[in-house]
């Protein structure tokens, strides 16, 4: 070995980002091995290497005993003092035991168990670079499939897209660029291994964050996504400044910002909507563009709710095949059931008797407690002659047991 090993290394490290006391290490460990096949025993052996000359050296570690029961781990006490006169028993010397042929046979041997090593470092490295883009978005190109996988070529690795995270309405060619979300990434015992999604709602997310500079920067904020991938959307909007509007800044001047990320995502329906704190305005909004007349909770089930709208609104506010009501729910984390007008006259009828019958007791009870009120001066009276009429009653009975 010599500096041009070092040299090796240092572009080893500017180049696939390995640090060289990596390398070292695992060349150490390889030239242990490397000793141990081609001279039998490696049980106590030590290699350190030069890291300012490239040199490498083999030492055999010994404990120094009174008597010596096996040479090659053992020295005893009188052959250490020769050495040196401050060692005792128990202490552990080197021996340095670098064979003539050693470069040689360590470079055949080690090779394989170096390669090795290099590369758990550099899917190390991998691991560690893209465990920070997890819940990211990435830009990749589409190098090919099979039936379970679409691969995407991230730069350093490829990553896989499952049929799950791939939209219906997408197909996807060889050389085609896509914005992908890192969904998770796993370390394998075949190396890093990267997943990535097209119909993760969170890509939604993100490509808000990248198209619109008051979402990155938190101005305005989304509060949560309903999202069926290909087909249509739903982001629910606030501001945490009063003097901007969620909804048109989301949306841009004639819509451009918005259409970016319909673009980006092959033509998915976006409906951007305000979130409110009352949840009635909230439900109202999410079910846009149906027009609300009513929300009705549910006093049982406090995240379940009843929607009315007019009769000619029905279809709209269900949606096709539901989709607007189901993605509403999915917005709202509320139960919706959505009712024509004309089917809720006959509530709302009840609703009146109800408050009118409510108010007839009222009045009832009224009327009841001004008829019996009671006047407590007369009270006091009345209940001060019955006192007395009991006293009179008491008295026969006493005389009667007087005159006995």
């Amino acid at each position: 070995m010599s500096k041009e090993m070092l040299n090796a290394l240092e572009a080893l490290e500017a180049e696939k980002g390995i640090k060289k006391e990596i390398v070292i290490e695992a060349l150490e460990a390889a030239l242990v091995s490397a000793y141990k096949r081609h001279y039998g025993q490696a049980n106590n052996v030590e290699v350190e290497f030069d890291g300012k000359k490239g040199n490498i050296h083999v030492y055999a570690v010994k404990e120094v005993t009174d008597e010596v029961m096996d040479s090659q781990l053992e020295v005893s006490l009188k052959d250490a003092m020769e050495i040196n006169m401050a060692y005792e028993v128990g202490d552990k010397i080197r021996f340095e035991v670098t064979p003539k042929d050693f470069g040689r046979i360590a470079a055949q041997t080690a090779k394989q168990v170096i390669l090795q090593r290099v590369r758990e470092a550099e899917r190390t490295v991998i691991y560690d670079e893209f465990s920070a883009y997890e819940n990211d978005i990435m830009q990749g190109i589409v190098e090919r499939q099979d039936r379970r996988y679409i691969y995407v070529n991230l730069g350093k690795i490829e990553a896989v897209l499952s049929k799950q995270d791939q939209m219906p309405n997408e197909f996807y060619q060889p050389h085609d660029r896509i914005k992908v979300y890192v969904s998770r990434v796993e370390n394998t015992s075949k190396g890093p291994q990267v997943f990535v999604s097209r119909s993760h709602p969170d890509l939604l997310r993100r490509l808000f964050e990248q198209e619109i500079p008051e979402v990155y920067d938190g101005i305005v904020e989304i509060v949560s996504i309903a999202r069926e991938a290909g087909d249509r959307s739903k982001v629910a909007v606030r501001s945490n400044d009063s003097n901007i509007d969620p909804v048109g800044t989301c949306v841009g001047p004639k819509g451009q910002r918005v259409q970016a990320i319909v673009n980006e995502l092959k033509g998915e329906n976006m409906d951007i909507v305000e979130w409110d704190e009352d949840p009635a305005v909230f439900i109202s909004n999410a079910l846009n563009p149906a027009q609300v007349v009513d929300v009705i909770f549910d006093a049982v089930n406090p995240k379940a709710c009843t929607v009315v709208v007019p009769d000619f609104q029905l279809s709209l506010a269900i949606g096709k095949r539901g989709q607007n009501a189901r993605l509403a729910a999915k917005l709202t984390n509320f139960k919706i059931d959505i009712k024509p007008e004309s089917e809720m006259e006959d509530f709302y009828a009840q609703q009146a008797e109800a408050a009118a019958g409510e108010e007839l007791l009222d009045g009832d009870a009224e009327e009841f407690v001004e008829a019996n009120a009671v006047d407590y001066d007369d009270a006091s009276y009345e209940e001060t002659e019955y006192e007395e009429a009991e006293l009179d009653a008491e008295q026969p009975e006493e005389a009667e047991q007087t005159e006995e």
